[in-house]
């Protein structure tokens, strides 16, 4: 069955950076655009960025562009996320995602979940 497990999480200061990674199994990962979302709490999940098949077409929310890079690595069945210039409103459990099909559509939402990994940002 599909298994997505987030790690790299933790606690750093503001103006900090991270790196978390999404590990995928029991599919073929390289078939499917993948995605990261975050929820704070007492808020609804959103969006973050996504990428396609290929690693070749990225999306971000406006608030992570030009702080955040999402990449991935087909060989290794690995989705990243890096992470510069964190704010406190960066704070939240990022979970990673498989969307359906090779690219991702804006506004999509993934078919499966990893368990998701927590940031926390002290400002």
């Amino acid at each position: 069955q599909v298994q997505l497990v987030e790690s790299g999480g933790g606690l750093v200061q503001a103006g900090g950076s991270l790196g978390l990674a999404c590990a995928a199994s029991g599919f073929t990962f390289r078939n499917y655009a993948m995605g990261w979302f975050r929820q704070a709490p007492g808020k609804e999940r959103e969006f973050v960025s996504a990428i396609g098949w290929l690693g070749a077409t990225t999306a971000y929310a406006d608030s992570v562009k030009g702080r955040f890079t999402i990449s991935r690595d087909n060989a290794k069945n690995t989705l990243y996320l890096r992470m510069n210039s964190l704010k406190a409103a960066d704070t939240a459990v990022y979970y990673c995602g498989q969307f359906k099909g090779l690219i991702y559509t804006s506004g999509a939402t993934p078919e499966y979940w990893g368990q998701g990994t927590q940031v926390t940002v002290s400002s």
